[in-house]
């Protein structure tokens, strides 16, 4: 998707837009854009640059990076100048290199903090609103909020803020139970003309049952889009499941599901792409890569 054609993902596809249960670029054809998600900006702000994301278009060929900026334990809440200055630079690095930005809100508890949050969209759709690559992922994983009554209100709340910006821009909405139950979800949508809603999995411990779930939500024509995922256990280490890995990879194609993998860090857990010390400005050689990073990288490059 990336190279063969000499045009780069943005260029080629322009403003992403839902069309029943896939999504579509600007001339109609259905699209799928596969990449990674930065880490935690609170604690590994240091891969929040233009070298690293240019590293990962060049020799991983992403045409996606995920941007979580944290919200709570020492995030937006509590430096909001810091933490949207590293959205900002990830922002206009991706804009120059031609790839899709997810803008995501990286909260559990987001229904607590809608002045917060519309305060940040407000401000970088204002800011970007003509962009056609942006993506905003608006509560990234709700954990036992009800939908109804908790989740849904909050998301209606920030994509109306987001469209009265002037943006068309593709919304992603968090799903209870960790962004898994994606089927109870669709039984009651939001009131949008361009939303997916997200599903979240681990490998290792998200099997054939949750994609029966996401099939649910597909059968009744809604789009998802899967801003986060690992080889792992659900908890970002462990077991790293390389057949339940293939089973995914094989449903998010057969479903032209788009994806981000969790995650460009050096942390010592199985999800880290990164040994711990890998250079902050990309080049990364193939002795700094983790099992899931030598994964990753193989599959992107094979795929894109």
């Amino acid at each position: 998707m990336n190279n063969l054609s000499g045009l780069s993902p943005v260029s080629k596809h322009g403003k992403l837009q839902v069309n029943g249960n896939r999504i579509v670029d600007s001339s109609g054809k259905i699209v799928q854009i596969r990449g990674m998600s930065l880490y935690w900006s609170q604690w590994k702000g240091k891969y929040w640059n233009e070298d690293v994301i240019g590293w990962l278009v060049k020799d991983w060929n992403i045409s996606v990076i995920r941007l979580a900026m944290a919200v709570e334990n020492g995030g937006y809440l509590l430096n909001p100048d810091t933490e949207t200055k590293k959205v900002r630079t990830a922002i206009e690095a991706a804009q120059k290199l031609g790839i899709y930005i997810i803008v995501d809100w990286h909260d559990h508890n987001a229904q607590n903090h809608p002045g917060a949050a519309k305060k940040f969209f407000k401000e970088i759709s204002s800011s970007y609103y003509d962009m056609p690559n942006i993506i905003y992922e608006i509560f990234n994983e709700p954990i036992k909020q009800d939908w109804s009554t908790e989740i849904k209100p909050y998301a209606q709340e920030i994509t109306e803020t987001i469209r009265s910006s002037g943006s068309s821009n593709l919304i992603v909405a968090g799903t209870p139970r960790w962004s898994q139950d994606v089927d109870i979800a669709v039984q009651d949508p939001l009131n949008d003309f361009n939303t997916a809603y997200t599903l979240h999995f681990y490998a290792s411990s998200h099997k054939e049952w949750l994609r029966q779930k996401a099939q649910k939500a597909l059968d009744k024509n809604f789009a998802l889009f899967v801003t986060e995922w690992g080889a792992c256990e659900a908890n970002g280490d462990g077991y790293l499941d390389k057949n339940e890995t293939a089973e995914w990879l094989s449903f998010m194609d057969k479903n032209s599901l788009s994806w981000c993998n969790w995650s460009i860090s050096d942390m010592p857990e199985t999800s880290a792409a990164l040994k711990p010390g890998a250079d902050r400005k990309g080049n990364w050689q193939l002795s700094d890569l983790s099992e899931s990073g030598l994964l990753l990288r193989k599959v992107l490059r094979d795929y894109n």
